[in-house]
């Protein structure tokens, strides 16, 4: 007998997994998490995949944190691959929160840089926390590139990966700062901007970056 074929709290929780109200959903991932199982591992990836509501996608990855990362990481590498945005940025999401470093190999460049928005910001994300050491200023190189990329809250998010590579992201960063494109520059200035008055926010340094490159001087050093 499988566990599909089983009647217990674990299948029934399963199944509720896609229920129609998000409420019981969400109890659901809340008790598989609680009573965790290696074969429940598989219906939480798939759902995380599909589910609509954030509170219940968190709540999925805490249901996944709380298994074995042996289990876990062969099922969300393969959300890597797949064609859908959700399934590779709840994956990536997943992944950060285990922080287990074998699923290094797997943040390649094209998911860095990949067309979704919310897929390369879960990309960046884990990026950060599961590289190597003695990786960091390679990592700072290849995220470099997306600056000047999207709207507030993407920008917002490179400028905190690259804070948070420390040390490792000023020659990239500096390099930026030169770029031919001007919202190239302006996002790289005022991400060190923020790297040095973290209290400013990020709405001050974008225009604070933005008077420097149209004025086309750097004061930073005044």
């Amino acid at each position: 007998m499988t566990l599909s074929d089983e009647d217990t709290p674990t299948t029934r929780a399963l199944r509720a997994l896609a229920h129609g109200d998000a409420s019981v959903r969400l109890r659901a991932a809340l008790a598989v998490g609680t009573d965790p199982a290696t074969p429940c591992v598989t219906p939480l990836i798939e759902r995380c995949a599909v589910e609509p509501e954030f509170p219940v996608r968190e709540m999925l990855t805490w249901a996944l944190t709380r298994h074995p990362s042996s289990a876990t990481l062969p099922g969300l590498l393969g959300e890597l691959r797949s064609e859908r945005a959700q399934a590779r940025s709840q994956a990536l999401h997943t992944l950060s929160k285990i922080g287990d470093r074998r699923a290094w190999p797997a943040l390649t460049r094209s998911l860095l840089t990949d067309a979704d928005d919310e897929v390369a910001r879960s990309a960046w994300r884990a990026a950060v926390v599961l590289v190597p050491d003695g990786e960091e200023q390679a990592l700072a190189g290849a995220l470099a590139t997306q600056l000047g990329r999207g709207g507030r809250e993407t920008q917002l998010s490179l400028s905190r990966v690259l804070i948070a590579l420390g040390e490792a992201s000023t020659p990239a960063l500096h390099a930026a700062t030169t770029d031919r494109e001007p919202h190239v520059r302006r996002h790289a200035l005022a991400t060190e901007q923020l790297r040095r008055d973290p209290d400013a926010g990020f709405d001050f340094a974008i225009e604070e970056a933005k008077r420097i490159v149209a004025l086309g001087t750097d004061d930073r050093e005044e």
